[in-house]
């Protein structure tokens, strides 16, 4: 449960004169009450008045994982028979009265839901969006938000060291896959934090490929793409590795990568823009004659999921300031060719920034 930023939630809606917040988005109530549910079709609502405590809306069968969860205000659950919009107008008025303005997420919550909501509260005049405040909570992380997301980071290395242990002649992709996450479950690690990327040879260049029945070949690149969710939050990271000696051309493309790579690392400061971030990047690939082949932002923020605010992108003026947190992934994708992507999560300190990963960068090649 995250108290600090619960408290900076209810500063700004007194700010702004919002009597209740409806947090809609799974990953932002797990980040506010620290339960985490993946509730498909059913209702999952986390309210947070002014100034009463809070409560949890769950389903029925979720509240007792709920209660023993971090969350340490009351859980409300409903029937799957049950009416659960009828449910929570009730709720509302008798622990909070007649909300008149209510915060809501604007981009989770889905016109359904928010004509659902609407139905039950009549009488409440205004709705105010809670996007932006939200965002801007999840850019600055805390101490403790630092240390578990180090701690997830750590992971993404045992993963790694595992998926490059895999990489043999005629291994397929997701048997790769399929051995990082058995010995990763093995070790305690029960989610990844999105579908674990191996790509051999060619497929590499599709930034985003699906991984399938391709073979590791000698002579090629394989490039990981990889995180897991360790306490809640989440860790995300890209290597890519040679299989036997590789190419020239190959090594070339590696090594223009992870020059960009660094170079934005390395600029890494409260004071810099977004913007400029992506352009440090991407000077160094112009420079070299395979700018059009980096067919991607810079990077992205990271936290409770793994696609957070801010985007390092072009024309993004973000300040950037300590205590956020997002990922440096250049990338060149030469259709037919090969592809190479180099990418940390890291931490904004005071001068610099720290990585939540620390396996090595240099091309490693695989005997």
């Amino acid at each position: 449960m995250n108290n600090v930023k619960i408290n900076e939630l209810r500063k700004w809606m007194a700010q702004n004169q919002v009597d209740l917040a409806y947090i809609s988005d799974p990953g932002h109530i797990a980040y506010f009450s620290g339960y985490e549910s993946e509730p498909h079709e059913r209702v999952l609502a986390l309210f947070i008045p002014l100034e009463q405590d809070p409560f949890l809306f769950t389903p029925a069968l979720e509240v007792e994982d709920a209660q023993n969860s971090a969350w340490s205000f009351d859980v409300r659950g409903y029937l799957d028979s049950e009416n659960p919009w009828e449910i929570i107008g009730k709720e509302i008025r008798h622990r909070y009265g007649q909300p008149g303005n209510i915060g809501i997420e604007k981009n989770a919550l889905t016109v359904d839901r928010f004509d659902a909501i609407s139905d039950v509260l009549t009488g409440s005049d205004n709705f105010t969006d809670l996007t932006a405040i939200i965002q801007r909570l999840q850019l600055i992380k805390t101490l403790e938000e630092k240390d578990q997301l180090l701690a997830a980071g750590k992971w993404a290395d045992v993963a790694f060291e595992i998926g490059f242990k895999a990489v043999k002649e005629g291994v397929t992709e997701q048997a790769i896959i399929a051995e990082i996450e058995y010995q990763l479950k093995k070790q305690g690690v029960s989610q990844m934090s999105f579908d674990t990327i191996v790509l051999a040879g060619k497929n590499a260049a599709s930034p985003h490929g699906a991984p399938g029945s391709t073979k590791i070949s000698p002579n090629e690149l394989v490039l990981f793409d990889l995180g897991v969710v360790w306490d809640g939050y989440c860790s995300d990271a890209t290597r890519t590795v040679a299989y036997k000696k590789p190419t020239e051309f190959q090594e070339k493309i590696y090594q223009i990568t992870l020059e960009a790579q660094l170079a934005a690392q390395a600029a890494v400061r409260p004071g810099v823009t977004a913007a400029e971030l992506d352009q440090i990047a991407r000077n160094v690939i112009n420079s070299y004659g395979y700018g059009e082949y980096f067919n991607h932002r810079l990077g992205h923020g990271i936290g409770t999921t793994v696609h957070e605010f801010p985007s390092l992108v072009a024309g993004n003026d973000l300040v950037i300031e300590e205590g956020m947190c997002f990922s440096l992934e250049p990338g060149i994708y030469i259709p037919d060719q090969v592809g190479v992507r180099i990418e940390d999560c890291v931490y904004v300190t005071k001068d610099g920034c720290i990585p939540f990963t620390t396996t090595p960068k240099e091309l490693l090649v695989i005997e």
